[in-house]
């Protein structure tokens, strides 16, 4: 397939510069966590990041163990990439993170430089590709020092393995340290990767003033709380979607769909349409607001989803009484 992409599509976009960084990425990633596995559709796969890319969404954000089974959505990547994007590479910023369970014996998990170093070299060759552009650490290892795993990041760096590095789901004192010992190594972190949505607030309470105050970017996961944040459950679970599909992964499961939920979904909702936007838009939008937020990762299971969450970007602002009335729905 000779893959052609749309060439206004940067004139779509909105990009925001990562913290201090000289990284500028789309204020809408696309995440491969889920729907780009082995046993997903590839040409619907291929469909999503065609839309995604002719809208000026130049970074895909993936994982080790994204799939199902693990390791299946980087090779979705990496086939799509040598078939339709490889004359693009360097428009592209590819992202990979390891941390979670991936193989078996003491290596296969958690924050090592063995686990580390070995992990980014099979994402590589899954994805079939010299380098990412950042690379993280996945979330905190209780046992391994932080200097260990800091010294990985620095060394992969080094190796010409990946551009930049970063870590997710760290609280705001491991933030601080694991910010210092990189900084002392002269590499710098420059990307956080937390979960934030309307119905997961706790980075307002430190963690956005340390990235702030260090000149680390923000990049949210699960903005819109897996489509708890859509019109998709206001009226239960239906067929089809990911609550009643057993993915695992992390994938949302049918106890996160409650009656309170939905009755804060539905409110929401309807303040949604009173700002001629729908659910998921505002869901991004008031992610966004937050100048201190680089980019938002969306998940799509079809190429509509992509282009109605580009839709958000048309209105990004808050009127005070529409932010108090939110707070007031949400708690």
């Amino acid at each position: 397939m000779n893959y052609q992409p749309d060439s206004s599509r940067y004139q779509k976009m909105e990009y925001r510069r990562c913290g201090k960084s000289g990284l500028v990425l789309p204020a809408l990633s696309l995440g491969l966590w889920h729907n780009f596995g082995a046993i997903d559709s590839i040409e619907n796969a291929r469909n999503i990041l065609h839309t995604a890319f002719d809208n000026g969404i130049c970074h895909f954000d993936l994982a080790n163990n994204y799939g199902p089974p693990p390791g299946s959505a980087e090779s979705t990547f990496g086939k799509l990439f040598r078939e339709d994007f490889k004359p693009f590479r360097d428009e592209l910023i590819i992202s990979s993170k390891a941390g979670w369970p991936m193989w078996d014996g003491p290596y296969g998990d958690w924050g090592s430089k063995k686990h580390l170093v070995a992990s980014l070299d099979q994402s590589l060759s899954r994805l079939g590709v010299d380098y990412v552009d950042i690379f993280y650490h996945h979330r905190p290892d209780p046992n391994t020092p932080l200097e260990e795993t800091m010294a990985a990041l620095d060394q992969i760096v080094r190796q010409g393995k990946a551009l930049y590095v970063g870590i997710s789901s760290y609280s705001p004192e491991e933030t601080i340290k694991a910010n210092t010992i990189l900084a002392e190594l002269g590499t710098p972190c420059v990307i956080h990767q937390p979960k934030y949505s309307m119905l997961e607030r706790t980075i307002e309470d430190k963690l956005l003033t340390v990235l702030d105050r260090s000149g680390i970017g923000a990049i949210a996961f699960s903005p819109l709380a897996q489509g708890l944040l859509t019109n998709k459950y206001l009226d239960g679970i239906p067929d089809g979607s990911r609550a009643s599909s057993n993915r695992g992964n992390g994938a949302i499961e049918k106890d996160a769909i409650t009656p309170e939920n939905i009755a804060k979904v539905r409110k929401l909702n309807e303040l949604a349409l009173g700002r001629g936007q729908s659910l998921a838009q505002m869901a991004l939008a008031w992610v966004l607001k937050d100048e201190r937020i680089t980019s938002v990762i969306i998940g799509a299971s079809k190429s509509e989803q992509v282009l109605d969450s580009i839709g958000a970007l048309k209105n990004t602002a808050f009127s005070a009484d529409e932010l108090q009335l939110i707070n007031t729905i949400l708690t």
